[in-house]
Formats: structure tokens, sequence, C-alpha cells
């Protein structure tokens, strides 16, 4: 009989999404420290076995607009601050051999992405520095459409400005990435961006956090006529944790307060806007935390884990086991699903798709072998 736990601890575990980044830069949090509001440090990495992670660098376009490129930077040197402080502990990934290398030292293995396109601030130079600095995918929008490519977080929004998918610059990104080894990422794109970057893209693209439209309905999501497609590219398809994007019940109930919620938001940011600064992201999460444990726990019990697995389940048998893994955007939502609340309950997962008949080659693939994959692919040949 298979044994979850020794399956889980054996693996290269690769989660492709987490926010924390904004942690060490906002909060003046490090990553050894107690974990408090959030949901990843290196005690809980070390309890889940996670090997590596992902760190998103996302810029608020709102609150930094005119200073993408400078926020951008900011994060990134949050993050060198802590593979500073702590090299025993933490390393920097480049590529798949860096990943595997740190997991034999048993040192955390700290891979940089992007999070939204407006960070290069239409300039291909600024692309290629962060491809300098480390970064190695770049989510080519968030939920805003920047000057090259349209988002899916905005489309009924008549003031903004839309491209039809890609612009033509915004192919040039798309072949740049591809030249440089730095794997694109099609979360957050609108329906037109996502099929203009596979008809573009020469190399296998990846959604680093995103889960299934046929159980959810949401354009965050991705169809099943997507799901195939990145597989028919060789890619790799990381379903996200956020209850919103796994369960419509949940998505329905959280949704219905959102009004509520706003009117606290633009309370909480008079006080910055005042002093002239941007509302940190950790006070959007705090007052969401705060809302929930007041308003709803009772009447909006947790997402399930079994949720997010539907969703794990439903890639791997869309796409392919080869073209799934795991996006949990960490760090990114206030309320995680049941029994998921930090990346020590990853073993969880682990347990709940050997019960729905996952072997032990499978589960590798999906929890980091598929990404390293991808990796090891868009980078042949360019370093």
């Amino acid at each position: 009989m298979l044994d979850p736990a020794q399956i889980h601890a054996r693996a290269i575990v690769i989660d492709g999404h987490a926010d924390t980044p904004q942690r060490f830069v906002d909060e003046g949090w490090s990553f050894d420290d107690a974990l408090g509001a959030g949901m990843l440090n290196l005690e809980t990495a070390r309890a889940g076995n996670l090997a590596a992670e992902f760190f998103a660098i996302w810029v608020d376009p709102r609150e930094w607009r005119g200073r993408m490129a400078h926020r951008t930077l900011q994060l990134i040197d949050g993050v060198y601050e802590q593979l500073r402080r702590h090299p025993s502990a933490m390393c920097l990934g480049r590529s798949a051999e860096d990943v595997r290398r740190a997991h034999r030292e048993r040192r955390f293995c700290v891979l940089l992405g992007i999070e939204g396109g407006h960070s290069i601030e239409a300039d291909l130079g600024l692309l290629r520095i962060y491809h300098r600095l480390g970064v190695r995918y770049m989510t080519l929008t968030w939920s805003n459409t920047n000057e090259w490519a349209d988002s899916s977080g905005d489309l009924d929004d008549p003031t903004v400005a839309h491209h039809g998918g890609l612009s033509g610059f915004g192919r040039e990104v798309v072949l740049e990435m591809n030249r440089l080894g730095m794997m694109v990422d099609i979360s957050h794109v609108a329906d037109s961006t996502f099929w203009d970057v596979l008809e573009t893209s020469q190399r296998p693209v990846i959604a680093s956090h995103s889960s299934a439209r046929a159980l959810t309905d949401v354009p965050r999501n991705l169809s099943d006529e997507q799901l195939r497609a990145v597989a028919d590219q060789h890619g790799v398809v990381m379903v996200n944790f956020y209850p919103s994007f796994i369960d419509a019940r949940w998505r329905a109930g959280w949704s219905a307060t959102q009004a509520q919620r706003e009117r606290l938001y633009q309370a909480a940011a008079k006080e910055y806007q005042e002093r002239g600064e941007p509302l940190p992201y950790h006070v959007l999460l705090s007052i969401d935390r705060a809302f929930y444990a007041e308003h709803l726990q009772d009447k909006l019990p947790l997402a399930p884990l079994s949720a997010l697995v539907d969703h794990i389940d439903h890639v791997a048998r869309v796409a392919g086991i080869d073209h799934v893994g795991l996006g949990s955007d960490f760090d990114g939502f206030p309320i995680a699903p049941q029994g998921l609340s930090s990346a020590a309950g990853l073993p969880g997962i682990t347990a709940a798709l050997v019960e729905r008949g996952y072997d032990a080659e499978q589960l590798t693939r999906l929890l980091g072998g598929n990404l390293l994959r991808v990796l090891e692919e868009v980078q042949r040949g360019t370093e």
C-alpha cells in the first residue's frame, strides 16, 4: 500500500507562486520569524517538505503608478536581503539544477517570478535586467491590462484601452523571454492574450497559479480547451489554492460582501493617502481576515480541501499528469482552504491524491517534476 507521507517526503516539492516578498519589505518580517498572519515561512516550508518556492514580485499598479520598476527592484532586494541573512538555510535558484542541488544540501531554494508585465514599463531593457537578477518567469499581466497585453481582470471596464490580446510589442516581449530562457506565464491574462501567446511563443508556457474554469467558472481560471493547448506545447498549469477560484459556493458568499469590505479598504487607505504613501497589501489582508472572523465564519465555512483536489485532478485528467503542478498563491489571499492555512499542510494534498488513485511516480511529477522539466526546456540552449 502506498504511504503518502513517504511519497511526499521523497519528492522535490515546488510551489509556483507565493506573494511573501511584500512581507519582507512592508512588514520588516524575516523568513525565519514566527509565521504570524502569513502562510509561508522557513518553519512551515520544512514541515510541508516544500523544497522550492517561486516568490512573486508583484507591484500594485494603482499604488505604485509611475514607480513600477522602483517597487519591482525594492521587492527583489527584499528577497536578496533574506538570502544574505540566511545563507545556510536559503539560496537563490536560477535553473532546475540549482533546485536539485539545494534539495541535496537541504537548503530552501528561492526562485523569482514577476507578477504583472507592467513591471517592465514597456522596456525590454528592464526585462533583461530582471532576468540577470534571477527572475525566471513573468506573468504577462496581473488583473490590469498593461501597455501591451490584455488582462482577464478588466475586460468589462470601458475606460481601459484594450489590444485584442497581445500588441505587436507584446509579441516582442514573449519572444525576448523565449530568447532569455524566462518562462512565459499566462495566469491572469485575457483569453485573447492566451491564444496570441501560444501562437507566438517558441517555448513551453506556464500558468503559475490558475485553476479549472470547468469547475469554477471565473475568467482567472483556464478552460479545458486552454488546458489541452498548454499541454500540447509541453507546458504546465499550477493550480491556485484561493477559495474563490476553486469553490463556487465560497466565491458567491465572499463576493456578496465586497461592497462592505470596499468601504473598510477606503477608510484604511485614507491615512496612507494623507501621508502620500502607498497602501500596503497586508493592510487589506488584515481587514479581510478580521471581517471574515466577525461576520462570516459561521455562515461561510472554509472551502474544503477536496475542492482544491478536484481542480488538481481535473487539470491532470484533461491536460495530462505531465502538465499539472501546485501554484498556491500563499500570502496573496486572506482565507485559505481547510487544512492549508500554511505550507505545513501540503502533505495533505498528496494524501488526498493517493486516495484518488495517483501513484508515487505521478505524484513526483505533479509535486515538482513537471515544473523542473519545463524550466529546463525553456532554458535549453539559452544559458
